[in-house]
């Protein structure tokens, strides 16, 4: 199976300013998400998907492949993922390169491994999936058997539609919730049927404790302090 590894890094991010080439413990951020891409066993190729040409400078020191820039209509504060997706495969189809999937990694999870865009893959490929996600737990107090909704008049109901909260803890059923740092999708499903999405999707989990997605200065403090050299001392491995 031929895998696309797609890098979107735009220009214009606005919670940190210029955050995809900012350095983060002394390397542009967008080096991480290059390092652990072009490490990964499973990506046939990897291309960045940019609308800046500083950031493209960055991306080709990093050792990414920018063969195009993007449109700057794919490149604005509203634009979906999906869109910016469908415009790598097409251009690169028109190239004559196509591919069997696409894995969407989003720079600003600095954490994710090589391991994981490898473990998605081969879940796909060795469970016939549409689409493979990194995810996390949801913490129990979360979890759609205890959470309400409330309508215009005020009333609440479950958000399984069920009559009556699981009275305990210990019932409740996993629940899970999108990680964001790989998404891996069969290209069909992409082109064909609009959507990041297929009928048939699961799931590979990391540990909420090498997570993070950089949106807030908080979020980059948080990512600071995990990629200090005394977080690192002691690996830490996904679970599942």
């Amino acid at each position: 199976m031929r895998v696309l590894g797609l890098i979107p890094a735009r220009g214009g991010s606005k919670g940190v300013p210029r955050k995809n080439i900012k350095p983060l413990a002394g390397q542009p951020l967008l080096a991480y998400t290059a390092e652990a891409a072009l490490t990964a066993q499973h990506l046939s190729r990897v291309v960045l998907s940019t609308d800046d040409e500083e950031i493209a400078e960055v991306g080709r020191a990093c050792g990414l492949d920018v063969p195009f820039l993007r449109p700057a209509e794919l490149a604005q504060d509203t634009t979906p993922t999906l869109p910016v997706v469908q415009h790598a495969l097409r251009w690169l189809m028109e190239q004559g390169d196509s591919f069997d999937a696409v894995c969407l990694l989003q720079p600003t999870n600095p954490l994710r491994r090589a391991a994981d865009i490898d473990a998605c893959i081969a879940l796909l490929i060795e469970q016939r999936a549409d689409t493979v996600f990194t995810m996390l737990p949801v913490p129990a107090d979360h979890n759609p058997h205890w959470v309400y909704f409330k309508s215009e008049g005020g009333a609440l109901r479950l958000a399984t539609g069920e009559a009556t909260p699981i009275q305990r803890r210990q019932l409740l059923p996993p629940a899970f919730h999108r990680e964001g740092s790989v998404y891996v999708t069969r290209t069909e499903i992409v082109l064909e049927q609009n959507s990041l999405y297929g009928a048939r999707t699961l799931g590979f989990e990391i540990a909420p404790s090498r997570s993070v997605n950089i949106d807030t200065p908080d979020d980059w403090a948080k990512a600071e302090r995990l990629l200090s050299p005394i977080s690192l001392i002691t690996p830490i491995t996904p679970i599942g």
